[in-house]
């Protein structure tokens, strides 16, 4: 099975309405073939729905973040039917940042995922392991402890709207990149923990991004991997190596 490779780009807390134009004239102007490689950018959210009108149609707009209810007094958050309403068709969730900083747990995150789904909004399901874990040996059972609760909430089906983003934490805006081979290791695990936990099919169709300080020099060899099916990019998502990035395995 060929999974179309797939780019995303966090932008987290950064943008203004003209560095976001920058940004996305650069995207549209780019040669980056969108038959072959699927590209996702996901601004603060002041400036999704301006980013999805600039931004070519072919190319995809996320939201950082998104809630597990329709509606009502949730102060601060976002609804899928509001990203929806705007044209925005993806979320981030789980993502270390929101885990760290905000107190989300697995089982949180996996509702939230769900939630998004079943409303018609695609997800990219952030996972992955902190330093003292990678240290200690547990990058497996971490990852495992992630997963479960997407397994419990996801129906077979739905999987095929959900990429997985593995991002060790230790990675994330440290300049530290994990090598192709642990990169790939980790890919592998995930794989075949998703197909022995919820199907062979759903193990082979679901794309598994790798992110943690990817950028224009790493992403060529990463992408040689068999298991890495794209990149979720921070830092360098907010520079013109974004483009090169995008077009790693052309």
């Amino acid at each position: 099975m060929t999974r179309k490779f797939f780019v995303g780009g966090n932008w987290k807390l950064n943008g203004t309405l003209a560095a976001n134009k920058a940004l996305v004239d650069t995207l549209n102007s780019a040669a980056i073939p969108t038959d072959k490689v699927e590209v996702v950018v996901a601004p603060p959210a002041i400036y999704l729905e301006s980013v999805r009108k600039q931004l070519a149609p072919a190319m995809g707009v996320a939201a950082q973040n998104c809630y597990h209810e329709a509606s009502g007094a949730f102060t601060g958050e976002l609804s899928p039917a509001m990203l929806k309403d705007i044209g925005v068709a993806w979320t981030l969730e789980g993502h270390s940042e929101r885990r760290e900083y905000f107190g989300e747990s697995s089982e949180f995150v996996a509702k939230k995922t769900a939630f998004a789904v079943q409303h018609g909004i695609k997800v990219i399901a952030c996972i992955g392991e902190k330093l003292a874990e990678r240290e200690a040996g547990t990058t497996f059972d971490v990852c495992a402890e992630q997963l479960a609760p997407l397994a419990k909430h996801l129906t077979k089906d739905q999987w095929a709207h959900v990429v997985i983003a593995y991002e060790p934490v230790w990675a994330i805006g440290t300049g530290k990149v994990a090598t192709p081979d642990q990169a790939q290791d980790v890919h592998a695990f995930i794989r075949k923990w998703l197909a022995e936990h919820v199907s062979a099919e759903v193990a082979q169709a679901t794309r598994i991004i790798y992110g943690g300080s990817v950028n224009a020099k790493n992403c060529a060899d990463l992408a040689t991997r068999q298991d890495i099916d794209g990149f979720l990019v921070g830092g360098a998502s907010l520079k013109p190596e974004f483009v090169n990035i995008c077009q790693a395995r052309l």
